[in-house]
């Protein structure tokens, strides 16, 4: 049904090559001007079709008409992709370095913990494949097609599969059927068609086969001689010449642009400059260590595994198992509980990271189909009587057209009367909706008037008035009324009534003159049950939704306002001002606006990257081809399951369904996991940058080595192996409001205050060393030393774990986590560990009891420099003030930037 708005859409056009595939070889031809005549000559066919050798000899040559090649990625292949990842890389260059200086224990167990993070990537990225695999779908299995056995013979119509279609074959569409292939019309009967795999929008485009001129600016879909793969006929039907097939389609094109190599995450980048601080602390710290033991203590190259072992102490081994962990686990109950794929594992911190959504209005925030608004009598006041006949027309014209199922806008006005109503009418005759008179036609008996026929005649408003009696003043002041409720946002129908006296012969449209004009329905988007709600929880997650739409800015303003979203007038922005704004404007005029209407695939894409430009982590919502260059383009390419095959592919995250609801729990999923590894990162990284501090000045300053490098590896790996129980923290709903981003530079002001903090307490434990060390002879005096550092420093790091992590602060009577038990171990560890049997195999030996007295005021000292020091970087910006955006970029608020 036609409706009337303040302005038509402009149907957006994916990249691609033509849509037209010459069989004589050569480039492919642009079919928006040639007729029929001339398309069919450029094919080499005709209106009885192909012969059965002609298309043999198209389908060698060109090939079959099946979809662009994919193929998901072997385990192998995923498992050597992530050996790529910069964390491994560190650790893999940890272990070449053991291995040079023959501390073979420590290379094995570094080669262990590769091993163990690149299995655990590669099996959930190999997961994923296989569940995006599975929601793949088939365009078509078979066609209508007509083929001849030789040149003289009649064409016969007969189903082939469609992988066997050629260009220049004749096909026959009706109502329900997918388009196997790009086509040209011969022959259409008020045919419409469902566009959204291509253009993303769900209202069905009325087809035709004249040779009409091509819409102004309004791209190849709005061609209304061509049809597309990937669509499907919602009415009418159609016989049509195929012009392309295969690759050579539209649907296919998106995949010929997919080429070079595309830009890093937002995970990605930050997981670079975190890798590239610990490589230049890696590569620093030995030749320091050996060039002050050799300056200062004359000892040379026998302290190189000490320098190793300072190096692996600076560096978590456990790094990349814990991430991997962390976004795997996350990435599994998504999968679970919420029907949620995360392909890339690294997508998911990047969903926690998001803060400004981009979607279109059409099936997140409305639902695909409309329903009745307000029935208006001529003066504009609200009028039931024009709800009645409008209903009337869309019950008798379903019923006597013989439809094969009511249109939406028929629907939305059935749902909304009784039905008892029209069955108290006779219905006469019908004429349904067709593009070309843009109206529907229904003729019934009304009861207790005999001999008399009422005609109810429903559909766009100008053909609608244009067969009503009406003075021009008032013609012009109805149409005025039509306009002013299509800018507010809503269909616009026109309904006009007559009287006949009643007769045998058939009713045509000519018969529908002289009408009475009875008023207007308007019908709006249904809202998305689940909608509103989402909204709200995506602001308080500080995520802000942009509206990028096809559709006129009022239809969309209109849904905004339903669900409460505040859209003023500078909020709302047209794809003609977006053309004559300039990349810096834009990025500038972006951040203020919440609709962008009348968008293209290119205007996505500048908004899209204005928004990045601005420092803002950027989701793409989308599931039409035309969606797929902004889908690259975002941190996060989103898509339903029932996308088109080539956004879904390329999206990084695929939702069960089109709700927003399920991209709330995605970002919560992804906020948790990147607290998570944010805490992770800062504890330890600033507990072993103080303990290499505490290792310099000690080894400066004492005649022996301050720890053995099997005491140094050992403890290293107790506090690693510890802290992987970060995976299972439960981080608090603080956590959740803002976005979680990695930023090296806040990391090393973090680990750098932090860390030297913990230095203190270390050069403190080494004061307290001096008073208690009193042993006979030398190398007592080494083991107590070494023993009384290697207790403190475990027992500091778990209460590091304990006071630093996340989450701690909203329960804080709740029963123990899973940190909180191995914090309770790595203490009981560094207590118990050096008087027992193997601690005097690894050097350490018993403390006097004294130590342990002074140990403990060392203790809450530094638990309350942590809680005063934790409280003054917050109250500086780690609350969520600190600039997150990319270098060189303006910046926007972020929580992720600093400890939750």
């Amino acid at each position: 049904m036609a409706e009337t708005t303040a302005a038509p859409g402009r149907e957006a056009e994916p990249p691609g090559p033509s849509a037209v595939c010459a069989p004589r070889g050569g480039a492919s031809p642009d079919l928006s001007a040639p007729t029929v005549l001339e398309t069919l000559r450029r094919l080499d066919s005709g209106p009885r079709g192909l012969t059965e050798a002609q298309a043999e000899e198209r389908l060698a040559r060109l090939g079959e008409n099946t979809g662009p090649a994919w193929r998901a990625a072997s385990w192998p292949r995923l498992f050597l992709r992530s050996l790529c990842d910069p964390f491994t890389a560190v650790l893999a260059c940890l272990g070449l370095v053991s291995a040079a200086v023959l501390a073979w224990n420590t290379a094995s167990v570094i080669l262990l913990l590769v091993v163990v993070s690149c299995v655990l990537r590669a099996s959930g990225e190999h997961r994923a494949d296989h569940s995006t695999a599975a929601l793949r779908e088939l365009v078509a299995t078979t066609a209508t097609v007509l083929r001849r056995p030789d040149e003289e013979a009649a064409p016969a119509a007969r189903e082939v599969p469609v992988a066997e279609l050629a260009p220049g074959d004749v096909i026959r569409l009706g109502a329900g059927d997918l388009v196997p292939a790009d086509v040209r019309l011969l022959r259409a009967s008020g045919l419409t068609v469902h566009q959204a795999a291509l253009t993303g929008e769900s209202a069905p485009v009325a087809k035709s086969a004249d040779d009409l001129p091509r819409a102004a600016g309004g791209g190849l879909f709005a061609q209304p001689q061509l049809c597309f793969q990937g669509t499907s006929v919602a009415s009418g039907s159609a016989t049509a010449v195929i012009t392309a097939t295969g690759a050579h389609t539209r649907f296919a094109a998106a995949h010929e642009r997919r080429t070079g190599r595309p830009e890093a995450s937002a995970f990605e980048r930050s997981v670079h400059g975190i890798s590239w601080i610990l490589i230049r602390f890696m590569l620093l710290t030995p030749p320091l260590v050996l060039m002050a033991n050799a300056a200062l203590r004359d000892r040379g190259l026998e302290t190189l595994p000490f320098a190793v072992a300072v190096a692996v102490g600076l560096t978590p081994e456990m790094l990349p198992v814990l991430v991997t962990l962390c976004l795997a686990r996350g990435a599994s109950l998504l999968a679970r509980t919420h029907g949620v794929i995360v392909k890339r594992l690294p997508a998911l911190h990047d969903v926690g990271a998001v803060d400004v959504l981009c979607l279109d209005k059409t099936g997140t925030l409305t639902q695909d189909r409309p329903v009745a608004d307000r029935a208006l009598g001529p003066d504009g006041r609200d009028d039931p009587e024009v709800l009645h006949w409008a209903a009337v027309n869309a019950w008798w014209t379903l019923q006597l057209a013989d439809l094969p199922e009511p249109d939406a806008l028929d629907e939305a006005i059935l749902d909304a009367v009784d039905e008892d109503e029209l069955t108290a009418y006779d219905g006469v005759a019908a004429v349904p909706f067709a593009p070309d008179h843009r109206l529907a036609l229904a003729v019934v008996r009304t009861p207790g008037r005999l001999g008399m026929h009422t005609l109810v005649v429903k559909g766009d408003v100008e053909a609608v008035l244009d067969r009503c009696t009406l003075p021009d003043d008032e013609r012009e002041r109805l149409r005025a009324l039509a306009a002013r409720q299509a800018d507010g946002g809503v269909r616009v129908l026109a309904v006009a009534t007559g009287e006949r006296s009643s007769r045998w012969r058939d009713y045509t449209l000519t018969d529908a003159r002289g009408l009475t004009f009875q008023g207007l329905i308007t019908l709006r988007d249904e809202l998305a049950p689940t909608a509103a709600d989402a909204l709200k929880v995506l602001t308080n997650r500080g995520v802000t939704v942009k509206i990028l739409t096809g559709d006129h800015p009022g239809t969309a303003v209109r849904a905004c306002l339903d669900l409460g979203i505040v859209v003023t007038d500078d909020a709302v922005l047209t794809a003609d001002a977006i053309d004559h704004l300039t990349d810096a404007e834009l990025a500038a005029v972006a951040a203020r606006t919440t609709v962008f209407a009348r968008c293209t695939p290119e205007h996505k894409v500048r908004i899209t990257e204005a928004l990045r430009t601005a420092g803002h982590t950027v989701g793409f919502l989308g599931d039409g081809v035309n969606d797929l260059p902004a889908l690259h383009t975002a941190d996060v390419g989103i898509a339903p399951r029932n996308a088109a095959d080539v956004a879904r592919e390329a999206a990084d995250v695929v939702l069960a369904e089109k709700d927003l609801t399920a991209i709330a729990h995605a970002v919560a999923a992804g906020r948790h996991a990147g607290g998570n590894i944010v805490t992770y990162l800062r504890t330890t990284l600033s507990s072993n940058l103080g303990n290499v501090l505490a290792m310099l000045s000690a080894g400066l300053l004492l005649p022996f080595l301050p720890m053995l490098p099997a005491q140094v590896l050992l403890q290293n790996l107790c506090f690693d192996a510890a802290q992987l129980t970060f995976a299972h923290n439960r981080p608090d709903t603080a956590s959740l409001r803002r976005p979680t981003v990695l930023d090296p530079r806040d990391l090393l002001r973090f680990i750098t205050g932090f860390g030297t903090l913990n230095a203190v307490a270390d050069l403190a434990t080494f004061g307290v060393l001096a008073l208690v060390v009193h042993g006979p002879g030398r190398g007592l005096d080494e083991a107590v030393f070494h023993s009384g550092w290697f207790t403190e420093n475990l027992v500091t790091q778990a209460l590091v774990m304990v006071l630093l992590r996340s989450g701690r602060r909203t329960a804080p009577f709740r029963r123990p986590g899973p940190v909180a038990w191995a914090a309770l171990a790595l203490a009981v560890i560094g207590l118990a560990l050096p008087p027992s049997p193997l601690g005097s195999m690894l050097g350490l030996t018993a403390l006097p009891a004294v130590y342990y007295l002074l140990l403990t005021a060392v203790l809450i000292l530094y638990a309350a420099g942590l809680q005063v020091a934790r409280a003054r970087f917050e109250r500086d910006g780690g609350g969520g003030s600190a600039p997150v955006g990319r270098p060189g970029r303006s910046t926007v608020p972020g929580a992720g930037s600093r400890l939750s």
